[in-house]
């Protein structure tokens, strides 16, 4: 049912907060914390890394090892923000990660808006970037980064666009969407704690899309967002372009794992034509495997694995 309110004291009613988390970046919405990390790297922890922080999913904290993330006030087309590192002061080295210093990723609550961008870096460490804030609502900001000398870091934020919002329902499952006039098919579902393989598979016009371009050094990119408190998960494909095997199209394979069963918004970019489009789903984490038949077993049964390069699906981005 949708519903119409201004968003004066939303927030409050978005979510509850974890104890031992610091800031507006602990707000998580009512989700449960999960027991285990979505990955295999170290998880992220606050100041303290205390054991019950390790637990948490990435995008859930909005200061982690030392490092905060600092929304500033900018004008109204205009995001700001700055990383304070350990000594309290801007971080301005950066390392390369997909091609970029920062990643920046920003979701309504209601996971009905999505935008990825990159930001500039000012000689003071202040990131700007034209806002990719569509409209009213409450939404998640993360930032996506590796400080110089230190450790992959996704960090969270939440910012209110004022103004009049309509709530949208999550679209339903589906194993297929359009966007831009191409059609891209979902084969696979995520198996909470197990790595567990997604092929999207693009066409357009009804013929298979075989020359995709590389973004961000791949043939897609691939964000997971967990419906209620927006856990983050940063995944990219089985192998790179240049490698020898793997192919620009029509078929892109992810190898994620996801933190727990429940519902997750897919968003793909992908790059065709010059210009990136973005494909996004709703999937059911520990449900059966979508999109392939059964075989005789349990369908439901483990999902094969990647080899031992893609043990840790995001390469390091909790």
């Amino acid at each position: 049912m949708r519903t119409v309110t201004r968003l004066a004291g939303f927030a409050v009613g978005l979510a509850a907060v974890f104890g031992t988390t610091y800031g507006i970046g602990r707000v998580v919405d009512r989700a449960p914390v999960v027991e285990g990390r979505h990955d295999g790297d170290a998880a992220h922890a606050t100041g303290e890394h205390d054991e019950a922080t390790d637990r948490l999913p990435g995008g859930l904290l909005v200061s982690d090892r030392g490092y905060t993330l600092e929304h500033l006030d900018a004008p109204a087309d205009e995001f700001a923000f700055r990383i304070a590192g350990p000594d309290g002061r801007p971080v301005t080295r950066y390392d390369v990660a997909h091609d970029k210093r920062m990643h920046l990723i920003v979701a309504r609550r209601d996971l009905s808006g999505f935008r990825h961008v990159h930001p500039e870096l000012a000689p003071d460490g202040t990131w700007r970037v034209d806002t990719p804030l569509a409209g009213a609502g409450q939404w998640r900001a993360f930032a996506d980064f590796t400080p110089t000398g230190g450790e992959p870091l996704t960090l969270g934020v939440d910012v209110t666009v004022p103004g009049e919002l309509t709530e949208r329902p999550l679209p339903a499952p589906s194993t297929s969407t359009t966007v831009d006039g191409y059609t891209v098919t979902l084969t696979g579902s995520p198996q909470p704690g197990r790595t567990s393989p997604l092929t999207l598979t693009v066409s357009r016009g009804g013929q298979p899309v075989t020359d995709l371009e590389p973004y961000l050094g791949a043939y897609g990119h691939l964000v997971a967002l967990r419906r209620g408190d927006l856990a983050y998960l940063h995944v990219h494909p089985d192998g790179v372009p240049g490698d020898g095997r793997t192919r620009p199209g029509p078929a892109v394979t992810f190898l994620a794992e996801v933190p727990s069963a429940g519902s997750y918004r897919l968003y793909l970019d992908f790059r065709h034509g010059g210009a990136v489009h973005t494909a996004e789903f709703t999937v059911v984490a520990g449900t059966p495997t979508v999109g392939t038949p059964p075989t005789g077993g349990d369908p439901s049964g483990p999902a094969p694995t990647g080899g031992a390069d893609h043990g840790t699906p995001g390469h390091g981005h909790n």
